[in-house]
């Protein structure tokens, strides 16, 4: 969470470069169980391009190249042996020191994944506006370095933005997922509250995924769903579709700011924009509706952070806000916002403004909700168009993901840092 506003030097190191795209998570796989790859060098590789761009970006706290091998080595010995795993041998990125035993970073790893180390947050009594600490010193913003990555899942967001990783864990109690894919340009996914174990005793937060492509989130859903701690599929009349069943275009409905937000310019024109891209595409359709008008929930969430806070008074608010929801998604199965207020401000200081202030309120919620690119500001920096779905409809977040990056092209462009 952050108290941050737009502003920063207009001036500053120069700008990340666009460079050619990474192998998928979903095509590395491919490749390690035909044999056309083996993990060893695909792990190899990420290592050498970590070690390469790392001391520019200070993405992880610590990189574990030696397991990382080791590991990479036993994905290889398995498929030698017959065994298919369904993602043998990606490197990934996990959040944080203890990351590594979240039940996603435990689920990836069974499928065979390659942890390549622990991607950096905000370090003990680090400053909210540095947003990640890495072992070499603050995390920066892949496209440019005098601007904040967005947090607190900041390490894996600049990984992945930077080709290091195509997948890292995260973990979202504001937006934390949501927020540094829209400022590295990535796709972000937060999953529905209490569908996956989390340590948070609030319940405001939940597991994530940060990914370069649309694809790869489906992939980690796949496998969080059958993984040791696996997500229950839903049955019944209600369940929602999977990714690959659902009748596009689905209904929607847009806000600029849920009733109380007071977002820029620029970050709502462009994610506007790529919102009507997805119409144009036949993705979704916009369907006449009311002005989308919820209580702020700032006061709320902190409330239920803070013990000994009021609590009562934010379980009204919370309460509101969900009835105000269920009628809004008994209508369409779809709300989209910009991600963010505002863009990615500098390193000196978040100033008096909340770039969770479109993202929080689904953390009080539970809803699921994903960050898709939507394009970038006179900055030269990536913004976000968050999508949200009814509780457990991940696979409709999917579906309007896979087919914004195939048919309305939006996706994500690799960034090298400029060294």
């Amino acid at each position: 969470m952050s108290n941050q506003h737009a502003g920063g030097p207009t001036a500053g190191p120069r700008p990340g470069r666009a460079g050619a795209a990474p192998l998928t998570a979903t095509g590395i796989a491919a490749a390690v169980r035909t044999r056309e790859l083996s993990a060893v060098e695909v792990v190899s590789a990420a290592l050498a391009r970590t070690a390469e761009i790392e001391p520019e970006l200070h993405a992880f706290r610590e990189v574990w190249g030696e397991a990382a091998l080791e590991r990479a080595a036993e994905v290889d010995r398995l498929v030698a042996a017959g065994t298919e795993p369904p993602l043998a041998g990606v490197p990934i990125g996990v959040k944080g020191a203890r990351g590594a035993r979240s039940a996603a970073a435990r689920a990836l790893v069974a499928a065979g994944c390659v942890p390549l180390g622990a991607t950096s947050v905000p370090g003990p009594g680090t400053p909210w506006q540095t947003w990640g600490l890495g072992r070499g010193g603050r995390t920066v913003n892949p496209w440019r370095a005098d601007r904040t990555p967005g947090g607190s899942s900041a390490g894996s967001a600049a990984a992945v933005a930077a080709g290091l990783v195509p997948l890292a864990t995260g973990s979202d109690g504001a937006g934390s997922v949501r927020i540094p894919a829209a400022w590295c340009g990535v796709f972000g996914l937060k999953v529905t509250n209490g569908l996956l174990p989390s340590p948070d005793r609030t319940g405001l937060a939940a597991p994530g995924v940060l990914a370069r492509c649309a694809t790869d989130l489906a992939a980690f859903w796949r496998v969080v769903c059958d993984g040791p701690d696996g997500v229950a599929p839903r049955t019944g009349p209600d369940a929602a579709p999977g990714a690959g069943d659902t009748a596009l275009p689905l209904a929607a409905v847009w806000s600029d700011d849920l009733g109380f937000a007071e977002p820029d310019r620029e970050p709502v024109a462009l994610a506007r924009r790529a919102a009507e891209r997805l119409a144009e595409a036949g993705v979704v359709r916009f369907v006449p509706a009311e002005p989308v008008r919820l209580a702020d929930p700032a006061a709320a969430w902190q409330a239920l952070r803070t013990p000994g806070a009021d609590r009562a008074a934010a379980e009204r608010v919370r309460a509101d806000n969900d009835r105000r929801l269920a009628a809004l998604f008994a209508r369409v199965p779809l709300l989209l916002t910009p991600a963010t207020p505002n863009p990615p401000h500098g390193h000196e200081g978040p100033g008096e403004r909340y770039s969770t202030a479109l993202t929080w309120a689904f953390n009080l919620s539970g809803h699921p909700a994903a960050s898709l690119p939507a394009g970038f500001g006179a900055d030269g920096c990536p913004v976000g168009l968050q999508v949200v779905a009814p509780h457990g409809a991940e696979p409709l977040l999917l579906a309007v993901a896979e087919a914004a990056e195939r048919a309305a092209g939006l996706a994500a462009r690799s960034v090298t840092p400029a060294r």
